[in-house]
């Protein structure tokens, strides 16, 4: 156990916490909603610090980020719980494991330990995800902190529904960040995700404006987030925070408790591109079909084939060595060096 960061308490005991757009009240011996946050007599405690569940070496493509040290490899840690209950998760073995099965799991490890194993494997980043890293936000900031002053970059994967004051704390240790929009609708995310819409928005405007290098993931799933008014509608919106933000637009597989829609076909993802294309962005990206030619970083001035890439491969990088186009000379967007 570690002594969480922002959090108040009132003249009851009850626990208000502020690392999440949830902002739990929580009573003393009660838990807040990712199940891994505890008030024990007034006093919150995460439950989870240096507790890991998956310590994986992952390509960057994974992630996804595509316009962030393309080819290297970042070292992926996880905790058990999350502040979402999506229907569709791909990890609700861990993610949900807390409500599950009524305990907490992880194999021990400090800060040096993590930072120490992402160098061993020659990783160049440290990467906090497969669950909300969020909610294990104290070990995320010490590993990070120390990641940093060994030469390592530092990136979340996140669903985005941070508060800002969780959000300024961590961007001051990032920088990268791929945030889920899963839908443009608040009634998606309350029905299939138990949260709201807003605060996610929120969170790209505050990484982007911190300085923190962001791409954006919509998983489209058939007949729920994938109309073309709701892809617009988020395409309008990245374009709006910046234009250079890369949107993957990614394909769903039936799992968990979202076993009903079918698996999105490639011509969805295709529409999706051409839709984030046709609306600005530099960059869309088509995810978890392979080989469809999506995968791959286009030049937005000349057009000129700069990344080749087949899944989490890269087959050729043409890119200049500061992040120019070799044909045009235009700097492409990113974190190249």
């Amino acid at each position: 156990m570690r002594e969480a960061v922002l959090y108040t308490t009132d003249e009851h005991g009850i626990v208000h916490c502020a690392l999440c757009s949830h902002r739990c009240r929580i009573r003393p011996g009660q838990r807040g909603l990712c199940g891994v946050r505890e008030n024990r007599d007034g006093r919150l405690y995460s439950l989870v610090y240096g507790l890991l569940v998956a310590e994986n070496v992952d390509p960057i493509e994974k992630k996804p980020l595509f316009n962030f040290l393309p080819g290297s490899r970042a070292y992926s840690i996880a905790t058990v719980g999350c502040n979402f209950r999506c229907r569709h998760c791909q990890n609700s073995s861990i993610s949900q494991y807390p409500h599950l099965q009524g305990t907490i799991t992880g194999r021990e490890r400090t800060p040096e330990q993590v930072v120490e194993a992402a160098l061993a494997t020659g990783c160049a980043s440290l990467c906090f995800t497969y669950v909300e890293p969020t909610i294990f936000g104290e070990f995320a900031l010490d590993c990070g902190r120390l990641a940093r002053d060994r030469g390592l970059r530092n990136i979340f994967v996140s669903n985005g529904y941070m508060t800002p004051e969780a959000g300024r704390e961590l961007a001051g240790m990032l920088d990268g960040i791929n945030i889920d929009i899963k839908s443009f609708s608040d009634r998606f995310y309350k029905e299939v995700c138990g949260a709201r819409l807003e605060p996610v928005l929120d969170s790209v405007r505050l990484m982007h404006e911190q300085g923190v290098w962001v791409e954006v993931t919509t998983l489209l799933i058939p007949g729920r987030n994938d109309s073309d008014g709701e892809l617009r509608q988020i395409a309008g919106f990245i374009h709006s925070v910046s234009p250079d933000i890369p949107w993957h637009v990614s394909a769903f597989h039936p799992c968990y408790r979202m076993t009903e829609p079918p698996p999105t076909p490639p011509a969805t993802l295709q529409r999706a591109r051409e839709i984030g294309l046709e609306t600005g962005l530099s960059f869309v990206y088509q995810g978890n079909i392979p080989g469809q030619g999506g995968e791959d970083t286009l030049c937005p001035g000349c057009g000129a084939l700069l990344i080749q890439r087949i899944g989490y491969t890269i087959r050729d990088n043409r890119l200049g060595r500061n992040g120019d186009c070799p044909d045009c000379g235009r700097r492409i967007a990113g974190v190249w060096a």
